[in-house]
């Protein structure tokens, strides 16, 4: 297990838990998983698409077994109803701004047909998943400037190494009045002898001024801001190479809120919370003759090892993704101050 990782919030002395981080304490720790952005960041526009590609193969004829906890849905995601019901994954992620929605869902359609050009013909339909968080705040989003080309431009960037912060889809959101965006976090641990990984990697758009909580109990307030009510949203996608199904991967995915809870979120009236689970330890064909498919799962009292990966990414990948952002001005000359610049004049 690595001993060096570090991160953002560790990087500060901010550490979340007591479990050991992966190598990159990133989401892409867990082998196979990338991750891209594409970043529109000109004139009032601060917005993006980022991908998460859960393995290199083709997702749709190998699907990983996945589910979906809706926390608060004030949201409009797509693709989520049918994860729920059959517990699968059968394309990559694109996460971006609420009106963004609609040329993610196009852009994956596309992608898939172009590996794929069956579907729909001899193969059934493709469903692609696509969700969101408001970044109307620092950037036009009625403008309605991302194209499918934007997320074609972030699933070709996907790779191991990532950057965190002000990056796709985290360009333009806030977080508790401070400057939000992309952030991730890893945590390695031993299951019968053999090593395992959970990893993070959230879309941080939420929580109320005043309301955040750092791990050494401080309480940060933004200098400056006019939200008065939790209205944002958070977006939280966990993968592991633990072999769950997806009952158990629902289980996991709702311990993200433990970690949202530690920062001092409450889920807001607004607030379109959600975390989406999927596992790549194995492959769930789409075609095959056989009946009935043997597949490894965890058995259930050994769990808590995941719940307690779930919270701990989650809440670092929520710091990370604040501190690696610095302070913004964007639409209509409206500006977040950085995470980053409080810790500095408020060292202990």
């Amino acid at each position: 297990m690595s001993s060096h990782s570090t991160s953002p919030a560790r990087a500060r002395g901010l550490l979340c838990g007591d479990l050991q981080p992966g190598g990159s304490n990133r989401i892409t720790d867990v082998r196979g998983v990338t991750v891209g952005h594409q970043t529109v960041r000109h004139g009032g526009f601060r917005t993006g698409f980022t991908a998460v590609l859960p393995h290199a193969g083709n997702l749709f004829l190998e699907k990983l077994p996945a589910a979906v906890d809706v926390i608060n849905g004030f949201g409009k995601s797509a693709g989520l109803i049918q994860v729920e019901e059959l517990g699968t994954l059968e394309t990559p992620i694109l996460l971006t701004n609420t009106f963004g929605v609609g040329t993610g869902i196009n852009a994956l359609i596309r992608h898939e047909l172009s590996i794929n050009p069956d579907i729909d013909r001899s193969g059934g339909t493709v469903n692609p998943v696509v969700m969101e968080c408001n970044d109307g705040y620092l950037s036009d989003i009625n403008a309605m400037v991302l194209s499918e080309a934007d997320a074609f431009a972030a699933l070709d960037a996907a790779a191991t190494d990532f950057e965190q912060g002000s990056v796709g889809a985290g360009t333009g959101i806030s977080a508790f009045g401070f400057k939000g965006g992309i952030g991730s976090a890893s945590r390695v641990f031993a299951i019968n002898g053999a090593e395992f990984t959970l990893g993070a990697l959230v879309q941080a758009n939420f929580g109320k001024p005043g309301d955040l909580i750092l791990p050494d109990g401080r309480k940060p307030r933004p200098a400056t801001g006019d939200q008065t009510v939790e209205r944002g949203s958070v977006i939280v996608v966990l993968a592991t190479d633990v072999p769950l199904e997806s009952r158990q991967l629902k289980r996991v995915a709702r311990r993200a809120a433990a970690g949202l809870g530690r920062l001092g979120a409450y889920y807001g009236n607004g607030s379109g919370d959600i975390a989406l689970a999927f596992s790549t330890a194995q492959r769930m064909q789409h075609f095959g003759d056989a009946d009935f498919v043997a597949h490894d799962i965890l058995k259930e009292d050994k769990i808590d090892l995941l719940f307690k990966a779930a919270a701990e990414t989650t809440q670092e990948a929520v710091l990370n993704a604040m501190i690696a952002s610095p302070a913004t001005q964007g639409f209509k000359g409206r500006a977040r101050p950085s995470l980053a610049d409080w810790l500095d004049a408020n060292r202990i």
